[in-house]
């Protein structure tokens, strides 16, 4: 395991070695999952691009530190880390919050982004009403006590079948996230918009979500995709909010696709 000591908190990352003349794709997971959500896509992109994931603060191995959170705190911790790694002009792959983290640090550090594939996400997601309601919850009563619903935006019906182990598993992985972490991440969500900043970006850009997505449904990534000057956008059947979980073959031909269509086009080089 590798950790970074970054603004004040211990990241927990992994750095998976590619060809040096690749782009660097870097993976920022969803609320509540850590970085093992990734697992099927990155076996099937390992060796043919230099990869680095990490648990943003808060989730998974690496420290809650001081709450409040902003998604530009978020940010600037992934900023961080890639800096200490000397890596500058990736491919930043985010999922949910981590598509928000994605647009904060295009924002804030547009050194480090060469490209964006912005992953069941949005400009804006949520309500205030939606999320004071859920940090309400968590504190008072525990992640458990929103798992069942949480998994329904998160999985089709299909992947929630009683007989699917690995379900099982992605309700533990909810369930022992901090809720410190959670609560403070939910925040940081609630207060983050970048409807407009979203019309600023001038890198290729990916948007994908799944056809059963319940958290950040399809018309929602559409009407961000159409914020983006020549984002393309993608749905992926069969899926619903974590798609590299459902249908990690069908993201990762799109990620190779879109990433080598750039490469092609020059796009990557500009």
């Amino acid at each position: 395991m590798q950790f970074a000591h970054v603004n004040g908190v211990t990241i927990h990352y992994q750095v998976i070695g590619g060809p040096a003349d690749k782009p660097v794709i870097v993976f920022a997971n969803s609320l509540g999952t850590d970085f093992r959500i990734w697992r099927d896509v990155i076996v099937r992109l390992a060796g043919d691009f230099p990869i680095v994931l990490y648990d943003k603060r808060g989730h998974g191995l690496s420290d809650v530190g001081n709450t409040p959170y902003s998604i530009e705190d978020h940010a600037a911790d992934l900023a961080g880390l890639l800096d200490l790694l000397n890596v500058s002009q990736a491919i930043v792959c985010g999922l949910s919050v981590g598509g928000l983290i994605a647009q904060a640090m295009y924002q804030t550090r547009p050194d480090l982004v060469r490209a964006l594939i912005l992953c069941d996400t949005a400009s804006k997601i949520g309500s205030a009403e939606i999320w004071n309601s859920r940090i309400a919850a968590v504190e008072e009563h525990g992640i458990a006590s929103i798992i069942d619903a949480v998994m329904e935006r998160w999985f089709t019906p299909f992947f929630r079948s009683p007989d699917n182990i690995a379900y099982r598993g992605y309700r533990n992985m909810l369930a022992r996230q901090p809720v410190e972490g959670y609560a403070a991440t939910c925040a940081a969500i609630r207060d983050a918009d970048y409807t407009e900043a979203a019309k600023r970006i001038a890198v290729p850009t990916l948007c994908i979500v799944g056809d059963q997505d319940g958290s950040t449904p399809p018309e929602l990534v559409r009407s961000t995709a159409g914020l983006i000057a020549g984002a393309q956008f993608e749905i992926v059947k069969d899926a619903g909010h974590i798609p590299c979980v459902e249908q990690p073959e069908a993201l990762t031909d799109l990620i190779r696709t879109f990433i080598i269509s750039a490469i092609t086009r020059g796009k990557l080089n500009e």
